[in-house]
Formats: structure tokens, C-alpha cells, sequence
């Protein structure tokens, strides 16, 4: 086991003895700014749909985070990234590609990392947990293909319950839930996803939410990814 599956496991065991919460959450209860990318997700995938002339020099996300090759280097089909802020570290070049969300994601405090999604066709994303429940993801659609019965055609499996977010539909989760991911069609899946602070925790995990936040927005800074 890595290094960094032994740290994960060991801070997601401290949240989840104080934190029970189900897979999926009410985002008006847990993240109000969603309404703001929601209005706007017609000119967010128009930036990101202006984007795809440029993709090979999108990263993908084992590029970025070389710990998560056995998710993203798993089949040969690419999962690639364009990386907005990270962890409270904004990229400036990428904020500049994307006026408009970059406006969103600067306005909405409780937004600490901003990413454009680009699925590749038939590509799967094992099964895996996220390690910090002190966040939640954001998931809005942009560019979702539909399969032969007109259902988005990319799945996402969350703690084994299936979830389809077509264009202009959101879901707000827990990662920390066992899940993996589908794009079961021949063209590219497109979202905006979010890591969103998690709102109506005790105070000590607040700290220390703020600090494993602080940290990870440092360490991007050093490894220049932002």
C-alpha cells in the first residue's frame, strides 16, 4: 500500500466516526452556490467545448497526480483534466481560458478546487473511495452523450446506486463513498466538477479541515500545478 493510500485511509477514518452523511446531498442544504453554475451552464460548456481543440495538451489525471494511475492509466482511455484551482490555488493561464466559470469558482468562496472533465469514449473508472470527507463534489453536466434509449450514457456508480447526469443537471456527493464511472458511448463526456467545502461540521474538524485544505493548496503551489 502507498504512502498515500495509508494517509487517506487514516483521515478518512477520523471523519467518518464523526460524519454520517448519506452518498448524495441536498445541495441547498450543503452547497446554496450551485444555483449560480447551474444559471450559467450553457456559456461554462461553451468555454469548455472551446477547449477541445487543445486537448492533448490537457494533462491527464495520473500526469497530474502520478498516485492515481491504477484509476487513470488503468485501460489506455484517457481521463484528462483542465485544472481551474486546486485546493484554494488558482491556475491562472486556465482561469483566464474560461472567463465565466473562472468568475464562479473566484466569487463562490466554498469552491476549493475546479476542474473541466474530459471522459474519453468507453473509458471506466475503477471503483475507488476519495479520502477526505471534510469535502463534497459537485458534478454539472456540460456535454453528455445519450445512449440508444435517450438516458445519459456515462454512469456514475456510487455506492453501488446508479447516477446519470445529463447536460444541465447537477449531483452533489460524497466520494468518500466506494464509486467508479462509465462513459458507455463513442463520443466524450464533458462535466464540471467541484470539491465544495463541507458545510455543518464539529469545530475541530473544521480546523482541521482548513489545515488538510491549506496543506494540499501548498503542496500544488511546489509541484507547480498551480
Amino acid at each position: 500500500m502507498s504512502l498515500y493510500d495509508l494517509l487517506a485511509n487514516a483521515v478518512r477514518r477520523l471523519y467518518d466516526a464523526r460524519i454520517d452523511t448519506p452518498p448524495v446531498l441536498e445541495t441547498g442544504t450543503y452547497f446554496p452556490g450551485a444555483a449560480r453554475f447551474i444559471s450559467a451552464w450553457l456559456e461554462i460548456r461553451d468555454e469548455a467545448l472551446a477547449l477541445s481543440g487543445r486537448m492533448q495538451s490537457i494533462p491527464r489525471f495520473h500526469e497530474i497526480m502520478p498516485a492515481q494511475a491504477d484509476i487513470s492509466a488503468n485501460d489506455g482511455k484517457d481521463w484528462r483534466l483542465f485544472v481551474l484551482k486546486v485546493y484554494g490555488a488558482e491556475v491562472d493561464k486556465n482561469m483566464a481560458a474560461c472567463p465565466k466559470l473562472a468568475e464562479l469558482v473566484s466569487s463562490t468562496p466554498d469552491v476549493l478546487s475546479a476542474s473541466l472533465s474530459f471522459l474519453a469514449p468507453r473509458k471506466h473508472i475503477p471503483r475507488h473511495r476519495g479520502p477526505f470527507r471534510g469535502v463534497l463534489r459537485y458534478q454539472l453536466g456540460l456535454s453528455v452523450p445519450l445512449d440508444a434509449q435517450g438516458r445519459p450514457a456515462a454512469v456514475l456508480a456510487l455506492n453501488d446506486v446508479e447516477h446519470r447526469v445529463g447536460d444541465g443537471q447537477q449531483l452533489l456527493w460524497d466520494d468518500t463513498y466506494p464509486h467508479e464511472v462509465w462513459n458507455n458511448s463513442d463520443q466524450m463526456r464533458l462535466v464540471l466538477l467541484l470539491d465544495v467545502r463541507r458545510p455543518h461540521m464539529p469545530f475541530d474538524l473544521r480546523v482541521l479541515s482548513h489545515a488538510l485544505i491549506a496543506s494540499v493548496g501548498m503542496v500544488a503551489r511546489v509541484r507547480g500545478l498551480a
